[in-house]
């Protein structure tokens, strides 16, 4: 049975929600109904058009890649404004007062993955925020985790090292509709916003996205595909190191490696460690841009062979530490500056804190930094079923 998006039954009786209210939306390229509509084109069409537009990381049309500065724009299907909350400086990921005078409504409809590095659920938090603050109400079109609702991973985002991959204390694979991450959020922080939530129908928690038989469009330029979604919680982890994560490739995140990697060593290391439903294919590959740009790397591609099994993750953990062992000379985490924050290495904001690069360069066992965020994991997943809106 299909499931039915927020978007949908907004859609079926806008008046309900929009009727005489000045309002916004924030969305972007995958703010689409059933029939392909985007939210934006099918409110005009029934006679209600959004003051202006808010957008995301990618900007509107998800056209710029990560960590690009994104303008204000203006959209070229209807000819509204289209506000950036992906500026030059960390304070610009919040919309400003100004931006949000006269509004009485916001409407968010936008594609989360179900992993907390992936921005767009800090964007709509802060608009969140921001709306309490000066009374505006906030509805959220609800949309499926398309990683489930059950199955949580990795630790929480320690103190010290909150980020725009990492703002509030959520699992790496929280396993919320983002509706529901909103309604954790807006309790937890006590932010009490107006919030509702159009809550999907005919959504069940063990299903993975494609069984929900809605149109899977791909939310920020390297997420092409479900199967992206599903290893990212894992791979995206290599956005901290110098090892290309695939981007520049057609399969980002499922492709790893880097001029100093040798496939089939890297390839028969991590399939002999058994890792359940996953197996590494080596191979070469040349990105197009990012890291190696048109040079030759040598790695993996991860095929999941049981999704019911896979430990995305701790799956890319193990890659991580693996690539390290086998290439000491060679690897490296990222020094740069990483989603607006210089202080502090990349890897540590990804996976919540410092200790899983401490044991890595300690040489230590994975196994140890596993247990201690299986505590974390389990008050977690107790933590936020209070939030559930479905079973």
């Amino acid at each position: 049975m299909r499931t039915t998006f927020g978007i949908d039954r907004l859609l079926a009786d806008p008046g309900k929600y929009l009727k005489g209210k000045r309002f916004a939306l924030l969305v972007n390229q995958s703010s689409v109904a059933a029939d392909g509509r985007y939210l934006f084109e099918a409110l005009i069409a029934q006679g209600y058009k959004p003051e202006k537009i808010f957008a995301p990381e990618h900007g509107l049309f998800g056209t710029e890649q990560d960590q690009i500065t994104v303008a204000d724009e203006v959209d070229g299907f209807t000819g509204l404004k289209a506000v950036s909350l992906y500026g030059q400086t960390k304070e610009e990921l919040k919309p400003r007062a100004s931006d949000l005078g006269g509004l009485e409504t916001l409407v968010v409809d936008i594609q989360d993955i179900g992993c907390r590095y992936y921005t767009y659920a800090y964007t709509m938090a802060f608009c969140i925020e921001a709306c309490a603050a000066l009374g505006i109400e906030v509805i959220i079109c609800d949309r499926p985790n398309p990683l489930g609702g059950v199955v949580v991973e990795g630790g929480i985002v320690h103190k010290g090292f909150e980020s725009f991959v990492g703002a509030y204390p959520l699992a790496v694979r929280h396993a919320l509709t983002i509706g529901e991450v909103a309604r954790l959020l807006n309790a937890t922080e006590k932010w009490n916003a107006k919030l509702t939530v159009i809550e999907l129908k005919n959504w069940n928690r063990n299903w993975l996205y494609p069984q929900t038989e809605g149109l899977w469009v791909q939310p920020s330029p390297n997420m092409p595909t479900v199967d992206t979604a599903i290893v990212y919680p894992g791979t995206c982890l290599f956005e901290a190191t110098n090892v290309s994560e695939g981007r520049g490739t057609t399969r980002p995140f499922e492709i790893i490696g880097a001029p100093f990697i040798h496939p089939k060593e890297y390839a028969a290391a991590l399939n002999a460690l058994h890792l359940p439903g996953v197996y590494f294919r080596p191979l070469y590959f040349k990105p197009t841009f990012h890291k190696y740009k048109d040079e030759a790397c040598g790695g993996v591609f991860v095929h999941v062979t049981d999704v019911a099994e896979f430990e995305s993750f701790y799956t890319g953990l193990t890659m991580v530490k693996t690539a390290h062992d086998l290439y000491p000379k060679h690897f490296d985490w990222r020094r740069e500056p990483y989603e607006y924050v210089a202080d502090k290495l990349a890897i540590d904001l990804l996976s919540g804190s410092e200790k899983f690069r401490l044991n890595v360069e300690a040489g230590g066992q994975l196994e140890e930094f596993r247990q201690a965020y299986f505590a974390e994991e389990k008050e977690f997943r107790h933590h936020c079923a209070d939030f559930f809106l479905y079973s």
